[in-house]
């Protein structure tokens, strides 16, 4: 490589959740360039504004090495990039490497002999070097491994977690040559106070990516599908979980909605690439299927629930409580909740949605619906506490219990309250 770590030049590419404490981290040890093709993400955060409400105006105003930009131009000088573009699925849940394809066309275009491109984003195996090298290689003119390199580092940003930030999670490196994973490792190891895990080569590190997830959405489909038969055989599923769990082996999941850009995503792109290899992933798949329809099950048993207690089904008052894909962050991509909610609709519910996290206008355009900004008592025929943001536990029991009518249905998905004033739940 033509430059050393006191030389380095270093941009972040997407200010996002993963991109934004990136670049604040960095920003302590050295100069950095964040850049954003958003112009209005970039200005808000040279005002000051975080509207993901992960940093506060104070925490971006003191700023001194951390440059936000949108200019394309301001690239040129850059010599190694740090990419955290979102990569979502479609709506067929096949890997959308849109963003991640055009952040690495642009990178190419400036791109020198030496540099280094670092990948953050989340995708299948051998993405990297079969997919965005011969990107970079078309655009720049130049030679992997001979002209310029590449690393991969996933991510493990944990929205809305103030304890397991960036700089005490574990973060897995690696790179296309020896020395550049050396480099690399070195590079996080700058930021990274819990210590590093340098993988033999970036194949790994992606693989371990994409599995940390998976494993956790095969976990929480178990305790699902255990939740639906034990609702069949009339047995309580926490008290199950209680008495299991006394086990010390025995792993504390619970049932729920899942969704976010990880757990709800990460599976498809591993099945992705199984079945280009002619290999279909049967548990996995499964598992995914036992969890995309979670939103549908939960709707209709709050709908038996409501007929249980002869409450009109048409034109029923439903708060649902919580629209991010978890708790305590502003997040809705991929919600859980999405599925619940129109499920609902087609019941000709009339609904109202209340997040104190969520972006109002992110949910008008979601949902065709607007967040309610304050609540009324006595108002609702049925709630569905989806998210168990801890300002809905600060709330309490009596508290939402007076926001019902008299007779009313309850649904505690999260187990936040009492199972003896919400008895219904999952």
């Amino acid at each position: 490589m033509s430059f050393k770590k006191k030389n380095l030049k270093l941009a972040i590419i997407g200010l996002g959740y993963v991109g934004l404490p990136l670049a604040l981290e960095f920003e302590k040890k050295k100069n950095v360039l964040g850049f954003d093709i958003n112009e209005r993400r970039v200005k808000e955060l040279k005002s000051g504004k975080d509207r993901n409400l992960e940093f506060s105006k104070d925490q971006l105003k003191v700023l001194k090495k951390l440059k936000f930009t949108s200019n394309v131009e301001d690239l040129k000088s850059v010599n190694c990039y740090i990419v955290t573009v979102p990569t979502p699925v479609d709506h067929l849940n096949k890997p959308d490497l849109k963003q991640l394809f055009a952040a690495t066309e642009m990178i190419g275009k400036f791109l020198k002999k030496g540099d280094l491109i670092i990948y953050e984003s989340t995708v299948y195996p051998g993405c990297v070097e079969e997919e965005c090298v011969p990107i970079l290689e078309k655009f720049s003119n130049l030679n992997f491994n001979e002209d310029f390199f590449c690393g991969y580092s996933p991510e493990r940003i944990n929205p809305g977690d103030k304890n397991h930030t960036i700089s005490n999670i574990k973060k897995v490196t690696s790179g296309s040559t020896p020395i550049i994973a050396d480099f690399v490792d070195e590079l996080y190891g700058e930021i990274i106070t819990a210590g590093t895990h340098k993988a033999p080569n970036i194949k790994v590190a992606e693989a371990a990516k994409v599995i940390e997830n998976t494993q956790r959405d095969l976990n929480i489909a178990l305790i699902n599908e255990l939740s639906i038969l034990f609702k069949k055989l009339n047995i309580d599923t926490e008290a199950v979980l209680e008495a299991a769990g006394s086990k010390w082996n025995f792993l504390p999941f619970k049932p729920g909605l899942v969704g976010g850009h990880c757990i709800g995503v990460d599976p498809y792109y591993l099945t992705f690439k199984a079945k280009s290899v002619g290999y279909f992933p049967n548990i996995i798949l499964s598992g995914r299927k036992i969890n995309d329809n979670m939103g549908n099950y939960v709707a209709s048993e709050f709908i038996k629930e409501l007929k249980n207690n002869n409450i009109q089904i048409k034109g029923s008052k439903i708060l649902i409580m919580g629209l991010t894909f978890k708790e305590n962050c502003s997040d809705v991509r991929n919600s859980g909740v999405k599925n619940v909610i129109e499920k609902l609709k087609k019941h000709n519910c009339k609904l109202d949605l209340y997040d104190p996290w969520a972006d109002k206008e992110e949910i008008k355009k979601l949902y065709g619906v607007t967040t309610n900004s304050s609540l009324n008592h006595n108002t609702y025929d049925g709630i569905i506490i989806a998210v168990a943001h801890k300002k809905f536990k600060e709330m309490g029991e009596t508290e939402i219990l007076n926001l019902c009518k008299e007779k009313n249905v309850i649904y505690d998905l999260k187990y936040l309250f009492s199972k003896d004033k919400f008895s219904f739940r999952l």
